[in-house]
């Protein structure tokens, strides 16, 4: 299928060079067809490896003569990505509101941040376990009794911000389409997580997460949601079957009489279980627990870590398949589950010739630093 027949084709997108979320939105966007232009700083050194399809120019934003060339980028764009934190474009003069769609009012501008933009932490530096911190997500998180544990950045950056963002995208596109104008779309990592974390909430005086942290029956708690180390050390199964007639498959895998060992519906008895579970899981391997429990419904399954998962047939996808207009492969060369990278200035000049039909010495040129600036009398500016 042609690059052309992707569901994001035509969509030009800006994105201003960030960390981790900002990049996360523009990758979304990028492996379902959009372009995606970044815009580095004059003398950067990039360590986003969330670059598949993108391309790049540098410009600094403080300088006025590079700031009308980017605004002659966005008169064209569709959407702008601003990961900075509040305040930064009005200080550069690119106030969306009095700027951005005074000059493009079809432009979508994505502001990303991390605490929302009004309250008591929005004026400090934060990153992914505070924003989950004080979301009220962190506190379910964690072995009972020991303290809150942040599962790596997954959940705010990616999950509460750069996904929620391209969401919001998505919406604002959908609404242009029926109004005809763009808008400022303002997402935050504190209230993306919280709406992730919609179905615990909500549980929480109910059976299933009535519990303090690590109790409960999704949250490390019960015996049988949980992980066990194999016989060959390191390497770990998952199991999660929470239905009795999936339970009953488990313990016929696992060689277990359910009549001779404690019940699952009393929780006194989870301990014991867990410590059944454990020294059972110990007497085979990884391999042999999947031949075992391949086919079946237990619910059981290997803990696949990142360098078995092409050879296992789960290479990298696009987040879900449209079977009409589906997302660009990703290939590993491209960046699948080994990442990518792309060096300041790569690439950029060829779309600002696809986008704008700007050529290098006639419409701008390119200082010593790597910046891009206008040239003066004599371009399209």
């Amino acid at each position: 299928m042609s690059w052309s027949n992707r569901p994001l084709a035509g969509v030009r997108v800006v994105e201003l060079a960030g960390l981790a979320p900002g990049p996360f939105a523009g990758l979304l966007l990028a492996d379902y067809g959009a372009e995606v232009l970044r815009i580095d700083r004059p003398n950067s050194v990039s360590n986003d490896q969330l670059t598949r399809h993108k391309t790049s120019i540098t410009i600094d934003l403080r300088n006025p003569s590079s700031r009308r060339l980017l605004l002659c980028v966005l008169s064209t764009a569709d959407v702008l990505i601003d990961p900075f934190r509040p305040g930064v474009l009005e200080r550069l003069g690119l106030s969306p509101s009095e700027v951005l769609l005074k000059h493009n009012p079809r432009l979508i501008v994505a502001r990303m941040t991390g605490f929302r933009r009004d309250g008591k932490y929005k004026d400090m530096a934060g990153h992914d376990i505070n924003y989950i911190a004080v979301s009220g997500v962190l506190s379910m998180l964690g072995r009972e009794g020991d303290r809150p544990y942040a599962p790596g950045n997954i959940l705010g950056d990616f999950a509460g911000g750069g996904a929620i963002c391209f969401m919001g995208i998505l919406l604002a596109l959908m609404s242009r389409y029926r109004t005809g104008r763009g808008q400022v779309v303002e997402a935050n990592m504190v209230d993306g997580s919280a709406y992730l974390a919609t179905f615990p909430r909500l549980n929480q005086n109910k059976p299933l997460w009535d519990g303090p942290r690590g109790t409960n029956f999704l949250d490390g708690g019960s015996p049988f949601y949980d992980t066990y180390e194999t016989k060959d050390k390191g390497k770990y199964f998952a199991i999660g079957p929470l239905e009795p007639k999936f339970y009953a498959e488990l313990l016929k895998g696992l060689g277990l009489d359910p009549n001779e060992i404690p019940s699952r519906e009393d929780k006194d008895n989870w301990p014991a279980l867990r410590e059944i579970f454990a020294k059972r899981f110990k007497e085979k391997s990884r391999a042999e627990w999947e031949a075992v429990f391949d086919g079946t419904d237990a619910c059981a399954t290997p803990v696949l870590e990142n360098d078995e998962l092409e050879a296992s047939g789960y290479e990298q996808r696009p987040v879900v398949h449209l079977v009409d207009t589906p997302g660009s492969p990703i290939k590993a060369e491209d960046g699948g589950w080994s990442g990518g990278g792309l060096e300041p200035g790569t690439g950029g000049r060829e779309t600002l010739k696809t986008w704008l039909g700007w050529e290098e010495g006639r419409d701008f040129n390119v200082q010593d630093d790597g910046a891009l600036v206008p040239v003066d009398g004599k371009s399209k500016l």
